[in-house]
């Protein structure tokens, strides 16, 4: 599994939203991106993180970023999870998981003490010229938010 690190180029790609819509990354330049990849939409821990992103939106998006979501989850499964937690950000859909591929947010993981293929809970922050500012694996869904706010000067 290749692992991503600060000042590698982020991965390009395009995948659907929930709305069956194409978003892709190199029409996001100029921007700077959070990049988030999670489990699976309305489980606890991807719950808790989406929300915590969709309430701290007004001031990553006031310091500039532009957040996506990404999953395995099929476009309708994504709006279901849009609708009923009131997300106000892009929810990606990789079911072949092959971005999650390309940014190393798949592979082997322990989950309950076992050893399993998976998901990685990972972040990025990509600049506005498409180059990885910091990469994040493993990270814990309750108060990574807060935390990646710090890292980014956000209050």
């Amino acid at each position: 599994m290749t692992r991503l690190a600060p000042g590698d180029p982020a991965p390009d790609f395009t995948l659907l939203d929930q709305d069956g819509t194409e978003v892709s990354l190199h029409d996001l330049r100029g921007e700077r991106v959070i990049l988030y990849f999670y489990p699976a939409a309305m489980t606890p821990g991807c719950t808790t993180e989406a929300c915590d992103f969709r309430d701290s939106l007004g001031s990553l998006r006031g310091a500039g970023y532009t957040v996506l979501g990404v999953s395995r989850d099929l476009p309708a499964t994504l709006r279901e999870f849009r609708d009923r937690d009131g997300l106000s950000f892009p929810l990606l859909s990789d079911p072949d998981h092959a971005v999650h591929d390309a940014y190393g947010a798949w592979g082997e993981k322990l989950n309950y003490g076992k050893t399993v293929e998976g998901v990685i809970r990972s972040t990025f922050v990509i600049d506005a010229d498409g180059v990885i500012e910091h990469a994040q694996y493993a990270v814990k869904a309750t108060g990574h938010v807060a935390r990646l706010r710090k890292t980014l000067g956000i209050d």
